[in-house]
């Protein structure tokens, strides 16, 4: 400013200082990030096969809610404590005993593929050193990120790093929804203001994806506004000009990859072709030391196998105590699940949906070249395992883990009917794991099963 003031102030040298200032700001307007190529179904599916592959993800909920040991974030939303008292959680945030490196062996133990941290959720608390906004780094005991350790440690164990994300801001002043019965303002009267809301967030998404890369960013909250207004498809258009193979979950207004349906096994195969159902161990999302109702790990094994059999992925929540430290009996359940998946791994990585509950009382996988039919069989049989409709010829039957040989015998087939017959499988008492025993079905060629109606013989001839 100095050698400007001694310049004799002209105004064509005024329009080319303007003109140079703007410059840079016009090329970057005009060149934005490179929007990746349009997708073809083929470079959908080639994207998401590692996720498709997984079948067994960990979430993590992790935030200042553990203090206390309350719901994350709805706690204060519904009222049943003030913003103020929720927000008096930092003091006590210290991640004191916070071992990424001992989280992310635990989680590859499980057999786990993957694993999705919260870094920031309704509440707004980010657990990285964001520029905007609350996080620990700067207002907690914590006094660091802890993200970045956990995305280094996931890596070190070569398992898929998943960032959790919250659309909502509940405790951001330029957030227009503040509780369930308050409103900071209305976003159509105030659209200045829901702008810079967008810049935060979408700022936030760029930080995250610029310091880790992560390989899924999975959303929340976009039910309290449209596509239009959370302005879905620039996000995503952003998100994928910074990485052409990050996967997205759902909850963007549908402008994601894979369906998220939350608690409760689907009764039925979900139409999309891509899904994961997301569940508690016990009913708490966060740590709640109260909460004592935790599923057994043999409830936990059945409904992954019901969800992998059904082609979806299961996404397993633990929620780490205030110190970083994990509860026992979630360790516990994480154990048992890598007792159980390290034995059985054929059936489960890179496994597709089953053959159906009609032609198999029970969960069931094909292999890749759907030349192999795998039965999980919970409980001890009372006598044979029934499969109907299978077309194929049994070339071996065997027990996953032990290899064990499975009688086959085949009854009710006639030379003149296309009907296949039944075929009953005779399990050795000897064979059989605690929890699911899993049989393999080798088949002569890919899978066939008959599913034409039964009619009345005419002739048998």
């Amino acid at each position: 400013m100095a050698c400007i003031s001694r310049l004799h102030w002209h105004p064509l040298f005024a329009a080319l200082l303007a003109i140079a200032t703007l410059a840079p700001l016009t090329a970057a307007a005009e060149n934005p990030a490179p929007a990746p190529p349009v997708e073809t179904a083929a470079h959908k599916a080639e994207r998401m096969q590692w996720f498709a592959d997984a079948k067994l993800g960990i979430f993590i909920h992790w935030g200042i809610y553990a203090v206390n040991g309350i719901d994350e974030s709805w706690s204060f939303f519904n009222g049943k404590i003030s913003h103020a008292d929720y927000m008096k959680q930092l003091a006590g945030f210290s991640a004191s005993n916070y071992n990424a490196q001992a989280w992310a062996d635990a989680i590859k133990r499980s057999g786990a593929r993957y694993a999705v941290l919260t870094t920031r959720h309704h509440d707004g608390v980010a657990l990285w050193d964001s520029k905007q906004g609350i996080n620990v780094v700067r207002e907690s005991p914590a006094k660091r990120d802890l993200v970045g350790p956990f995305v280094k440690a996931l890596r070190k164990d070569d398992l898929k790093v998943g960032l959790y994300y919250s659309l909502p801001d509940w405790s951001y002043s330029d957030y227009d929804v503040f509780t369930r019965k308050e409103k900071r303002y209305d976003s159509k009267q105030d659209p200045a203001r829901w702008q810079r809301y967008l810049d935060y967030y979408q700022g936030q998404i760029a930080d995250l994806q610029h310091r880790y890369n992560p390989d899924l960013v999975w959303f929340d909250g976009d039910w309290e506004h449209s596509a239009s207004e959370w302005q879905s498809p620039k996000l995503r258009a952003d998100m994928r000009a910074r990485n052409p193979h990050i996967i997205i979950n759902s909850r963007l207004n549908e402008y994601g990859d894979y369906a998220t349906p939350e608690l409760g096994l689907p009764v039925l195969k979900p139409a999309q072709p891509y899904w994961e159902l997301c569940l508690t161990m016990n009913k708490s999302w966060g740590y709640q030391p109260r909460d004592n109702d935790y599923k057994t790990p043999n409830q936990v094994l059945q409904i992954f196998v019901q969800t992998i059999a059904m082609g979806g992925n299961l996404l397993l929540d633990i929620g780490p105590k205030p110190d970083g430290s994990i509860d026992p009996r979630q360790t516990d359940i994480l154990a048992a699940l890598g007792r159980w998946t390290g034995k059985h791994a054929e059936a489960i990585y890179g496994s597709h949906a089953g053959i159906g509950l009609d032609h198999y009382a029970g969960a069931s996988t094909l292999s890749k070249d759907r030349k192999t039919i795998y039965l999980f069989l919970t409980g001890q049989p009372n006598g044979d395992v029934l499969v109907k409709g299978l077309v194929n010829k049994v070339v071996r039957a065997r027990v996953i883990g032990g290899g064990q040989a499975v009688a086959t015998k085949v009854v009710g087939k006639y030379d003149w009917s296309k009907q296949p017959g039944l075929l009953f499988l005779t399990v050795p008492r000897a064979a059989i794991d605690r929890d699911i025993t899993v049989i393999a079905l080798e088949l002569d060629a890919p899978v066939k099963l008959y599913e034409e109606e039964s009619k009345p013989i005419e002739s048998n001839g």
